[in-house]
């Protein structure tokens, strides 16, 4: 890479178009942390035409989402080792909101030996698949993100309020799927479409949701790793779009009080390598037993991988009876108030559609474990229960509800840990527990109004 033309002509068309008559001056290298943060280094074009790799320190992976460190060091102690970052130059995107012309390049996070960083969550979800394919079997995911789009939020203090739309009044609630509530967005919309255009991502649809100023945004199906990399960068650009139009983009699972939550949705489907079929539909068209028992996987190892699929204290909000999240893990057909939902298609198109997690997961991790259960479901052989009929809201709860519960699950689930890898599990569950305990350091208003004089 040592001429930068010679480098730009190797880029994926997309890039190589946004560059079209433009001198390239910077590339930011980048790599997700456990939240989903993009963390990394911003280097002059000329430099990373010369550069196979750079370094950073692990400690990345040991932070919580507040910026405090967990102590989930090796036994070399908390010393920061420097990881090992190489390119992967089939991820090189535009970054079209920056004032000069910038790319994004996605790095993989190897040891000084050229080992994997077990917790870089890429790399999980690549673990994950390749239990795939040693198996003949191609995982497929098509993801849908939902978020919303709120006023200014400047104080933490304030309550999150909904944006002021096109018509100079707040966003409405319960206006799902209205066109006329997607265009009191319209100039977000336009830029998150130009945006995504620059970066060559394909949308499949933008619909108003049930909150107010909610959105969702379907992507096309594919490669779970390409998949969670588009989410990765989706996240970014939908909030340098929002950011233009004097608003937030929030990801939160629950931001806003008596409001639906934020989920994504992941549909999978699984392809038999060698002939491309789809082993979730027999010769005749009908359900096959591996499509049973990928839903079985699912039923029985989601209470497990909660933690990763709802990571944060509000994640846990938006599993409330009757606002449009599932509450437990019954599966139906064509059902929206069941946590497995299999959507009405063709036998080529057969797929299940796991509606637990959260927008707030890492999109690596949250498709590696939700990959995970139904491939523990597949290898075990699990039988889901009966095919719910009716309105699953009304059932009882299958999942913790609170972050401190679904951590102790997860730190005792051995067959997950087998699946992604018993170092991420360790370094995951560390993290996480810190996280949880600067929380619970916080007193919240509500304890202020209701127990300050009352008890």
């Amino acid at each position: 890479m040592a001429d930068l033309r010679d480098f730009t002509k190797t880029l994926p068309q997309a890039a190589q178009t946004y560059l079209e008559n433009r001198r390239l001056d910077e590339v930011e290298c980048i790599i997700s942390d456990l939240p989903g943060i993009a963390r990394g280094k911003a280097v002059p074009a000329s430099k990373f035409a010369r550069q196979q790799y750079f370094h950073l320190p692990d400690s990345i992976f040991y932070q919580t989402i507040t910026g405090d460190w967990g102590e989930a060091a090796d036994e070399d102690g908390f010393i920061e080792k420097d990881m090992i970052l190489r390119p992967d130059m089939s991820t090189t995107s535009a970054a079209p909101w920056t004032a000069d012309w910038t790319l994004q390049v996605i790095h993989d996070a190897f040891d000084r030996d050229g080992a994997p960083i077990p917790f870089s969550p890429r790399n999980v979800l690549r673990r994950v698949v390749e239990m795939y394919h040693k198996r003949g079997m191609k995982p497929v995911v098509a993801p849908e993100m939902e978020f919303f789009l709120v006023a200014r939020n400047l104080d933490p203090a304030h309550a999150i309020k909904p944006m002021m739309g096109r018509s100079g009044r707040p966003a409405a609630a319960r206006q799902a799927y209205s066109m006329t509530a997607v265009d009191e967005f319209g100039p977000v919309i336009d830029d998150i479409y130009d945006f995504a255009e620059a970066q060559g991502f394909e949308i499949d649809g933008i619909t108003q949701e049930g909150g107010a100023g909610q959105l969702e945004i379907n992507l096309r199906h594919g490669d779970p790793i390409k998949l969670a990399d588009e989410v990765f960068y989706f996240k970014r650009l939908i909030r340098e779009a929002a950011l233009r139009h004097d608003c937030f983009a929030t990801f939160m699972a629950k931001p806003i009080e008596d409001e639906p939550g934020s989920a994504m949705h992941i549909h999978h489907s699984i392809l038999d390598i060698e002939t491309g079929r789809n082993l979730f539909s027999g010769p005749q068209g009908g359900e096959t037993d591996a499509f049973f028992h990928f839903i079985g996987g699912l039923q029985k190892h989601l209470p497990s991988a909660i933690a990763v699929l709802a990571p944060y204290v509000n994640s846990y909000r938006r599993y409330v009876k009757d606002h449009a999240a599932p509450i437990n893990l019954a599966w139906g057909r064509d059902n929206r108030t069941t946590g497995i939902r299999v959507p009405l298609s063709g036998p080529e198109s057969r797929r299940v559609e796991n509606r637990m997690a959260g927008m707030d997961c890492n999109p690596y991790l949250g498709i590696a474990a939700s990959l995970a259960c139904g491939l523990l479901g597949i290898i075990k052989e699990d039988w889901p229960d009966k095919q719910f009929k009716g309105d699953a809201y009304a059932g009882e709860p299958d999942i913790p509800n609170v972050m401190g519960e679904a951590l102790n699950v997860f730190e005792e689930a051995s067959d997950l840990h087998e699946i992604l890898g018993s170092e991420f599990c360790r370094v995951y569950n560390i993290v996480k527990r810190t996280e949880y305990e600067e929380f619970l350091q916080v007193i919240s208003p509500w304890e202020r109004e209701h127990l300050l004089l009352n008890v």
